[in-house]
């Protein structure tokens, strides 16, 4: 099947030649026909799969042919998880539009908020970004979605990890034309709260189940070896970047500290690195990302800000520094490389602390995992937790011997009788009583009985 198959505008199909894109991917083969009749998609495709094109195919060819419900409002807002995601979506929709009089803006949060009011009073046709900030524009009346015509949801169940619930039911109920085309696409439809979403969203979808969220693509070769501390694993990644030819790397670790360190000795050693996190302003993200697509650093040291969506077509190699707690993470982290038909190797480092999500992982991606011990650099970790095995069992033998002892019943104790109590002999001294007309003493009496007495003194 081609493109051409699709029925799609003949002014799409001359764009997509001229990129070389012949053949649909099976989700935009699977995808685009219900997209250009206007159902609702409910759509389940694991990452890396070309999801992009196969909601921004249907939006353009809409555009180019059918008339708008409104004459000022947007006509297509496209909804992403992160500003880099909705970046790379928007980059994607322009590079289509280069022959075509059609607008699109991008509105994420980071960005000047009062530039990107003028934007919208040019009324593009296609608005490209993140929940927060549209629902900001939403509330401050500066966006008004009631002429929309199609709301994408782009990696929906990443939104709701991230918080973004009401913005995203608000948006909703600002769309609220009665012919609106919604399209919905995550990775896992798993979660009960993605659930609860897609019955308010969506009216008798077309559901498309392609792939599991725990798919991982058979384009990625993975390898898995063991270290025994932070230094261990440090000296190993300098390892493999030196020793395996590769084109770009993706380094994952788990804080944003992390990130900072791990790259500045990767840059003390003559390597090409450079940090990304979420922390950053939104500016320093973007200049971070230019500089890794661009081919200026070889290498991105990042937190999971990175792991989904992001379509970096010349990283061949990605390492777990750190492995993430959830499978779904794991699968989106490797899904960094072997894109678009390619090749790449994923490499995970498992020491003590990641040997949880380890179970985890090989529990939930159906495939057998076997962790190795990295030649060049071996280690005595192997996977078991070391434990005292005669302390083990001295516990075990005390717990045989204890013996059931019947309940001892509470008496009370009569402390004025001198009983004991524990150890201490509590014994309450008789009351001294002194009558003073009874006790008057003779002092003369006293004074003769005294055999000091001298009385020539």
């Amino acid at each position: 099947m081609t493109f051409t198959d699709l029925d799609l505008d003949h002014r799409l199909i001359t764009s997509l030649t001229t990129k070389n894109f012949i053949e649909p991917t099976k989700v935009q083969a699977n995808t685009i026909p219900y997209g250009m009749i206007g159902k609702d998609i409910l759509c389940c495709s694991k990452t890396g799969s070309g999801k992009t094109f196969a909601f921004v195919l249907p939006i353009l060819h809409r555009l180019l042919n059918q008339k708008s419900f409104a004459k000022r409002d947007a006509r297509a807002l496209i909804l992403a998880p992160t500003r880099e995601l909705a970046k790379q979506v928007y980059i994607e929709v322009r590079s289509l539009l280069s022959s075509l009089s059609i607008k699109a803006e991008l509105i994420v949060g980071g960005e000047n908020y009062n530039d990107q009011v003028k934007a919208l009073r040019h009324n593009p046709q296609i608005i490209v970004g993140t929940a927060g900030r549209v629902a900001d524009h939403l509330s401050g009346r500066t966006l008004f979605l009631n002429g929309l015509e199609i709301l994408v949801y782009d990696e929906a169940d990443r939104m709701l990890d991230l918080g973004f619930a009401q913005e995203l039911l608000a948006i909703n109920q600002a769309a609220d034309h009665r012919k609106r085309q919604t399209m919905l696409f995550s990775a896992t439809l798993d979660s009960p709260t993605l659930t609860n979403l897609t019955d308010t969203l969506l009216r008798n979808p077309e559901k498309i189940m392609l792939d599991s969220s725990f798919t991982i693509h058979s384009d990625i070769t993975q390898q898995w070896y063991f270290a025994d501390h932070i230094e261990h694993k440090q000296a190993m990644l300098s390892s493999l970047l030196q020793t395996i030819a590769h084109d770009q790397v993706i380094v994952f670790c788990a804080t944003r500290e992390d990130t900072v360190k791990l790259s500045d000795m990767l840059n003390a050693q003559g390597l090409n690195s450079i940090a990304l996190s979420g922390d950053l302003l939104q500016n320093q993200r973007a200049s971070v990302m230019s500089s890794f697509i661009t081919g200026q650093y070889s290498i991105l040291v990042t937190t999971d800000v990175a792991s989904r969506g992001l379509d970096l077509r010349n990283v061949s190699l990605v390492i777990n520094f750190d492995l993430p707690k959830l499978a779904e993470e794991y699968v989106h982290r490797i899904g960094r490389t072997g894109r678009a038909g390619q090749k790449g190797l994923a490499i995970a480092i498992v020491g003590p602390r990641d040997w949880n999500a380890f179970t985890h992982i090989q529990k939930n991606v159906g495939t057998e995992i076997v962790i190795e011990s990295y030649p060049m650099l071996p280690a005595k970790f192997n996977g078991h937790k070391l434990t005292n095995s005669k302390a083990k069992e001295a516990q075990n033998s005390k717990k045989k011997r204890t013996i059931d002892m019947p309940k001892a019943t509470k008496k009370r104790v009569d402390t004025t009788q001198g009983k004991d109590i524990g150890h201490v002999m509590i014994k309450r001294k008789p009351r001294a009583v002194i009558e003073d007309d009874e006790q008057e003493l003779d002092l003369s009496q006293i004074q003769q009985e005294d055999p000091t007495n001298n009385k020539d003194n």
